[in-house]
């Protein structure tokens, strides 16, 4: 399995609204489309976690892919009132706001 966890800023009111927008989102095939498996949504003081899981390593690629359907336009545009970047003056896409993972432990089988 393959993680991304996206971090931005969230008024801490906005988690219904973010959240029911995610809800109608993920009822639709484009999680099956972009490879995901998980989405979590977590908030703490005004940060914004996205933490979305993948079966594989492409889920960039396809994300990459989808990024043109109109669902994923309109989530996108719906979501901008709710969600800034961490850092707006380096911010182009979602990639810049990824945070990258320096460890991992998982229990053996």
């Amino acid at each position: 399995m393959h993680s991304t966890l996206i971090v931005a800023r969230m008024a801490a009111a906005s988690g219904t609204d973010v959240a029911q927008l995610f809800t109608d989102f993920d009822a639709t095939d484009m999680p099956h489309r972009m490879g995901t498996r998980r989405r979590q949504l977590f908030a703490y003081r005004g940060l914004y976690f996205h933490l979305q899981d993948f079966d594989e390593d492409n889920g960039g690629d396809l994300i990459e892919a989808a990024k043109s359907d109109e669902r994923f336009v309109r989530i996108s545009d719906d979501l901008k009132p709710f969600i800034e970047a961490y850092d707006p003056a380096t911010w182009r896409s979602p990639a810049d706001a990824m945070a990258k993972r320096f460890y991992h432990w998982e229990a053996s089988a």
